[in-house]
């Protein structure tokens, strides 16, 4: 998923018919893409949605009773809210691009592990001490577990997660790991950026070739896609439109509906309340990619309004919170209080969204920033120390 409170974008420079790419370094006006903001809520309501009414398991014990039954016509759509994530990937794709543009490679470490890392702590903390509270609802880890959640590394290491959701977390620091080495390290321009979104898709059907677990685990071919159609939809708007971005957004398309149809889609499927269509998942997909693809051509430059960044700032707190900490309100609301399940749905959105702004004013403004300026004049010293006598350098 992408994280950005408000997305800032050099606006779509002209360029004129077979002339080569543009500079990185050509000078743009900066403009404000707040419609990525809404979309990014978008899609995290989506995710909410599924996990308070779209799923069985934890959810079903948390209501008393099957979601399906309190909420007959909502479950149907509800199990369609998991492809929220495939929104936030191609978004996180466009963002990345766009964000790294003329950084450094530390530059680019320190942005993310800054902006990931203060809310993370935040909501392990949260949910960890709530599952010592309600542990009927959900069972607190073992210590040692919960430490090693801290890194961001449970899932490599076969830890449990604290966090439900935080599995997505995993599949984004895998994208900025890739990212990073194979762009960022050289300078991010259009030509990199091109060769990496072919290089990766190739890459995806040759894993699935090669068969090696490890691999696979690099690749990444149920989400790639989404991650390189998002690139190549950011080249299109830095420098218009072109038969080889367009045809880098058709092939990840074409995958992205595939992989998430094969992931999502079982005639026989049990674990959901009610059975998905493989052409609903197609057109969740397909608004996933359109819908990044007309921002990205300007189409909605008229949503400019300052709510939407707002909305956005609060996007990735309430991701983290939401599911465990939403069960906790559910279980209080409406099973010890006797609420109506439909007023206890719209409360519990309502805490999670007040919440995650906490979560955002007190720990992310003023730890996140913080904690950037210390790593930045630590990397500043370190350089200076460990450059030869007379020789400038920097980071």
């Amino acid at each position: 998923m992408t994280h950005a409170t408000l997305v800032r974008v050099p606006d779509p420079a002209p360029r004129p018919e077979g002339a080569a790419a543009p500079s990185a370094e050509q000078p743009k006006k900066q403009s404000r893409l707040r419609a990525l903001d809404g979309l990014r809520l978008l899609a995290a309501l989506m995710v909410c949605l599924y996990h308070y009414a779209g799923r069985g398991g934890e959810i079903t014990r948390v209501w008393g009773q099957s979601p399906k039954h309190l909420f007959p016509d909502l479950s149907a759509v509800a199990v369609y809210g998991c492809l929220g994530v495939q929104i936030f990937f191609v978004i996180s794709g466009f963002v990345i691009c766009m964000s790294s543009w003329g950084r450094t490679l530390g530059d680019f470490f320190r942005s993310r592990v800054s902006r990931l890392y203060p809310a993370y702590w935040a909501a392990i903390v949260l949910v960890t001490a709530a599952c010592f509270v309600l542990p009927s609802v959900s069972e607190p880890l073992r210590l040692d577990e919960v430490l090693v959640n801290f890194t961001m590394l449970q899932q490599p290491t076969g830890v449990d997660r604290v966090l439900g959701v935080c599995w997505t977390l995993w599949v984004e620091a895998r994208f900025y790991l890739l990212f990073a080495l194979f762009v960022v390290w050289k300078g991010v321009n259009y030509r990199r950026v091109v060769i990496f979104c072919c290089l990766w898709i190739v890459a995806t059907a040759l894993a699935q070739v090669a068969d090696v677990p490890l691999l696979n685990e690099i690749v990444m071919q149920e989400y790639a896609p989404f991650f390189v159609g998002g690139l190549a939809l950011y080249l299109i708007h830095r420098y218009g439109s072109d038969l080889l971005l367009w045809g880098i957004v058709a092939t990840s398309w074409l995958l992205g509906q595939h992989y998430a149809t094969v992931a999502l889609w079982s005639p026989d499927a049990t674990q959901v309340f009610q059975p998905r269509s493989p052409h609903v998942i197609l057109l969740v997909v397909t608004f996933a990619f359109a819908s990044v693809a007309a921002v990205a051509l300007g189409w909605f430059r008229w949503a400019n309004w300052r709510w939407l960044s707002f909305a956005g700032a609060l996007t990735y707190p309430f991701y983290l919170v939401h599911e465990h900490l939403g069960w906790f309100a559910i279980a209080v609301l409406h099973r010890k209080f006797g609420i109506d399940p439909r007023l206890t749905l719209l409360a519990t959105v309502a805490l999670m969204l007040v919440l995650a702004y906490l979560i955002h004013r007190l720990v992310e403004k003023p730890f996140g920033p913080r904690f950037k300026r210390t790593m930045q004049q630590q990397a500043l010293r370190l350089n200076s120390r460990t450059q030869p006598a007379g020789r400038p350098g920097g980071q």
